[in-house]
């Protein structure tokens, strides 16, 4: 998922549309018309090659063709053959430009008496798919990703016809705006948007309902995107501004969306798709009326995480901090407070109780033991740092001065890891034997070379794919099933060029006899967070999966012989998230579900499954969880 936009939405020519996005900071574009004045699949051949070097010089790419293919209502013959023409025409571009996802329509531009009946219609259809048929073949043998949009036409229509062409590449060009007043939306707001991510190949952004003011509602893009990311949308998030305020220059108002999706972006973490998206909708805290006071440090991550400050009830965000000044004041501005590129001047200020470090991995203990100093509770992203040796010396310095240390690990804040936990504690499974773990993503290199290229390095980012992404699975079985006596584990750089692992491997050993197999990549061909957790014993088994193949979270229990949806006793939460949970220890109204120790149990896991990777050949090697 990248962001990307019309370049003729800037009402003027590729030459001149070109730097004007650059200058945004943009790195694709979409290709639809006013390319050296014509649309770009109408270009004669001999231009293209000039077309692919202006985009090269620029440095940047092509994220979709957007072509107005069959956007006509059941043509003639004529017609036909013109579309068919004109499909030639965009293989010629996509072959000279190196991009074969191609926005599309399918001869159903209907009248208003046959507004959505595409989708219910078999007569309709067919008509449909005997015209369209052999542009579809054309464009599957040229290897083409046709995406086609609800523009004209319903969602369900689109879906219906990529349904009946079975091309499982193939997907829906979403428009956002389009159908977003559907009753489908309104009766379920994150179902309809679930829904239409997984099937959608790229989502377009039209000014109305994105700025606030244009338009009846925003829509929250922030949700959409998150959504989407989780969803492992992959194609472009395309900018059709579609300029319905004719006092604001095109190029501006272009500019105001790109500014709305950069403040929605998603982090590179997972959020609201597979991870329990809990309200703090109706609850007030006994410390609602004297909210505790957090500054976020790092707002790559910390981006979502200063938003999860001020939209949780007894927080109170007071400010934000980041050595990017870019990335401070968009923080700063959406969530409505002041910024620094300094921590020192949030240090000496009173207000704040809590320093939330989201740094990199392997600055966080310098970030937490400044503000331990003066005299600030300290609660820090996972994992703990990138040294057993600096998770210490946070512990220590917290003991030391009496304040509070946490670490936030977000499946501690699921719902189904506590019932998990209880389960196993009541002896659903009785003697338990063996579970395995494992977690599949996409990073490419360009998230590896971002912010200085500090991750997938051991100073700085503990290690790769076991100490960044699969953290937060290696934190859960360690709170469900406890510590292992024992690790052996190897790891392999497969396709990426970074210092540290794109896939690792591990055994846990047992003093009880149970048996853990744990595994995790950053090579998975789709861009998504496939995640799954089984634990078997003599009597119970449990199976957990999300993302990847999976469009809906899979958890099944199996007891008294019978696999069931729902387990025999639930778990219970009291804490909406991390900061929730945090404040209320700071007021003194709870206790941490990871404090710092118990945050040193699971880097003590990574460190000697580095041990055993990087010293031991892969040999058995012991955890050291206690300080």
């Amino acid at each position: 998922m990248y962001l990307s936009i019309f370049t003729d939405e800037l009402g003027v020519d590729i030459t001149e549309g070109l730097p004007i996005i650059k200058s945004w900071g943009l790195e694709y574009v979409d290709l639809r018309g006013r390319v050296f004045g014509k649309a770009a699949e109408a270009l004669p051949p001999e231009k293209l090659p000039e077309l692919r070097k202006l985009i090269d010089d620029h440095g940047m790419k092509v994220g979709c063709l957007q072509s107005s293919l069959a956007k006509v209502h059941l043509p003639d013959k004529e017609r036909q053959k013109a579309e068919a023409e004109k499909l030639e025409g965009i293989i010629r571009a996509a072959d000279a430009l190196d991009c074969r996802m191609v926005r599309s329509f399918f001869y159903w531009q209907p009248p208003r008496e046959l507004a959505g009946q595409l989708a219910v219609r078999p007569d309709e259809q067919q008509k449909v798919l005997d015209m369209f048929g052999p542009l579809a073949e054309r464009a599957k043998e040229a290897g083409l990703i046709m995406t086609f949009e609800n523009c004209g036409v319903t969602a369900d229509e689109v879906i219906t016809i990529v349904d009946a062409l079975g091309v499982t590449s193939w997907g829906l060009a979403w428009d956002v705006c389009n159908g977003w007043n559907d009753e489908e939306r309104r009766k379920d707001e994150d179902a309809y948007i679930l829904r239409l991510a997984q099937l959608s190949k790229l989502l377009h952004v039209k000014a109305q309902c994105a700025i606030e003011g244009l338009g009846d509602e925003t829509i929250p893009y922030d949700k959409v995107l998150n959504i989407c990311h989780n969803a492992g949308l992959p194609g472009p998030v395309s900018v059709e501004t579609h300029n319905p305020d004719r006092s604001i220059s095109n190029v501006e108002m272009s500019k105001q969306v790109v500014d709305v999706l950069k403040k929605a972006w998603p982090s590179a973490a997972p959020g609201g798709l597979f991870e329990e998206n809990r309200s703090d909708k109706g609850i007030v805290r006994p410390w609602s009326d004297d909210p505790v006071g957090f500054v976020v440090v790092g707002l790559g991550m910390g981006h979502s995480r200063a938003k999860q400050v001020k939209n949780t009830t007894g927080n109170r965000l007071i400010g934000v901090c980041d050595i990017v000044e870019e990335r401070a004041k968009r923080t700063a501005e959406e969530c409505d407070v002041p910024y620094t590129t300094d921590l020192k001047e949030w240090l000496d200020n009173d207000e704040v109780e809590v320093i939330y470090v989201v740094t990199e991995t392997g600055n966080h203990a310098e970030v937490a033991i400044q503000a331990l100093e003066a005299g600030k509770h300290v609660l820090s992203t996972k994992p703990m740092e990138a040294s057993l040796e600096a998770c210490d010396r946070e512990i220590r310095k917290a003991e030391e001065k009496g304040l509070i240390l946490g670490i936030d690990f977000d499946r501690r804040f699921v719902t189904e890891t506590h019932t998990l936990r209880a389960c196993i504690k009541d002896g659903m499974f009785g003697k338990l034997l063996y579970s395995t773990c494992g977690l599949k993503v996409l990073r490419t290199m360009a998230y590896f070379n971002s912010n200085g290229g500090w991750r997938g390095t051991r100073r700085w980012d503990g290690g790769g794919v076991l100490s960044n992404q699969a953290i937060h699975n290696l934190d859960e079985v360690a709170f469900t099933l406890g510590i292992p006596a024992r690790v052996k584990c190897d790891i392999w750089t497969q396709n990426h060029d970074i210092e540290a692992e794109d896939l690792g491997t591990a055994v846990w050993e047992y003093n009880n006899g149970l048996i853990i197999t744990y595994y995790a990549t950053t090579c998975y061909p789709h861009s998504t967070w496939y995640r799954q957790y089984e634990v078997s014993g003599t009597e119970g088994a449990y199976f957990s999966a999300s993302g990847g193949p999976f469009q809906k979270s899979v958890i099944r229990w199996f007891y008294d012989n019978a696999w069931a949806d729902r387990p025999p006793i639930e778990g219970k939460l009291e804490w909406i998230n991390a900061t929730d949970n945090f404040a209320a220890a700071v007021r003194g109204e709870g206790e941490l579900l990871c404090p710092g120790r118990e945050g040193r149990k699971s880097q003590s896991i990574l460190d000697a499954m580095y041990r055993s990777a990087y010293e031991a050949d892969g040999g058995w090697v012991d955890v050291n969880s206690e300080l």
